[in-house]
């Protein structure tokens, strides 16, 4: 079977959301973007470049437990690693936010 081809961010976004129906799987790549994030930024307030090779790690493994143990499919990333980067950023904004549930809403209506 061939995997589905995205001509556009907004065609993957739908794919994205689906891949991440799990309030747990979310959850998990909140944490992994905010350690990320928080490893990122104290990587430059400490003079610490090293830290830059632990914030994808830290981001990734979390997701990855996510995707293998909780929803049990592939992370995207493997096969889209920009848009996935994109898409995990947007989903961590919307949850920042609490816009993710109406986001949610719209796209299950459209699947």
């Amino acid at each position: 079977m061939q995997k589905a081809k995205f001509a556009t961010f907004v065609e993957f976004w739908s794919f994205y959301l689906a891949e991440h129906s799990s309030v747990a799987n979310r959850r998990l790549h909140f944490f992994g973007t905010s350690l990320a994030i928080f490893i990122f930024l104290n990587a430059f307030i400490y003079l610490k470049p090293h830290y830059l090779l632990l914030a994808p790690l830290a981001g990734y493994l979390f997701a990855w437990i996510g995707h293998y143990i909780v929803e049990k499919n592939r992370p995207a990333t493997f096969t889209y690693p920009l848009w996935s980067l994109r898409g995990d950023f947007k989903m961590f904004a919307l949850m920042l936010t609490g816009r993710l549930s109406t986001e949610l809403a719209k796209y299950r209506k459209v699947a």
